[in-house]
């Protein structure tokens, strides 16, 4: 249980961040509509619970302490919370619907969002809220209401959909690339091979797919997403071992090149998630169905 000796109230948050805004009790009571003794009292309140003065004053001026501008952090991001929360319950059950789905940052932003478009004229009343940020049990939780996810089968709970699997192909800047062509692909070590942090393993399997062995394959500065990846190897900070399907545009575009052929399969796939107990809510089963469309298109991975 949560002890609310320790808890603010939402009043004394508020007008602690209105304060920081206009390091004034004064203008922060006029926005607020409170009176100034209401405003410098909840501050005083909230500083009593914190045991930490947020304020200070210096030359009839107010000025925030390096407590307060920790604890500002803090409060803007619970209001916000707050506040989208209590967005998404207005909306519930009536004649608009949120649909919240996670995905991955690079394919949500390369994949599936260019294939959502249409989406808003066939349900106007179903609007989607797209977040980046995945955790394991975002479903479960009812964080999400749907999951695009790279890996292998279903998770507990859930019913998985397979969409597509992937291939991981080299790619480099065509200013990258040596005068002479690659005998072997270990030399595209001397290139420098940007890593992953998602695949640790990718450069050492795709090497071992082809019977090659090289020290250098963990070797390489890391990078957190594929997008970061696709802009490092365009600007000539060393070769990517990406999924074809996310580069397509920049190889048509000349912008990459595949320096060595060989195409790695992986054993993993892209599925689409939904709690078991969601099948045939309406606005899932919507959402399902226009993905199932978006893949029978002729530019999704057949993998």
């Amino acid at each position: 249980m949560l002890n609310k000796r320790y808890l603010p109230s939402i009043t004394a948050l508020q007008c602690f961040e209105a304060v920081t805004r206009h390091l004034s009790f004064t203008r922060a009571a006029e926005e607020l509509n409170l009176t100034q003794s209401a405003v410098s009292k909840q501050v005083a309140q909230l500083e009593e619970l914190l045991q930490h003065l947020l304020f200070r004053r210096v030359r009839r001026r107010l000025q925030m302490t390096p407590a307060g501008d920790l604890y500002l952090v803090e409060v803007r991001k619970i209001l916000t919370q707050v506040e989208m929360s209590t967005h998404y319950l207005r909306s519930y059950g009536g004649d608009t619907e949120v649909l919240r789905v996670s995905t991955p940052p690079t394919f949500g932003a390369r994949w599936l969002v260019p294939r959502l478009k249409g989406w808003r004229l066939r349900h106007p009343s179903i609007h989607l809220d797209l977040c980046s940020e995945q955790e394991a049990d975002d479903l479960l939780q009812g964080r999400s209401d749907l999951a695009f996810y790279f890996g292998q089968g279903s998770r507990p709970g859930t019913e998985s959909l397979k969409l597509f699997g992937e291939e991981l192909v080299p790619v480099c800047a065509p200013g990258s690339l040596p005068d002479t062509s690659f005998t072997d692909p270990t030399q595209l070590t001397d290139l420098v091979l940007l890593q992953n942090a998602s695949r640790p393993q990718a450069w050492h399997d795709w090497f071992d797919s082809q019977g090659y062995h090289t020290e250098h394959s963990y070797h390489g500065p890391r990078f957190e997403t594929f997008y970061m990846c696709i802009r490092a190897a365009q600007v000539g900070c060393g070769v990517a071992l990406l999924p074809r399907f996310l580069v397509e545009e920049e190889l048509a575009d000349g912008k990459l090149v595949i320096p060595w052929q060989h195409a790695m399969p992986s054993s993993d796939a892209y599925y689409l998630a939904y709690p078991e107990h969601s099948a045939e809510v309406p606005k899932v089963r919507d959402f399902v169905k226009w993905m199932l469309e978006q893949i029978d298109s002729p530019d999704t991975p057949q993998i």
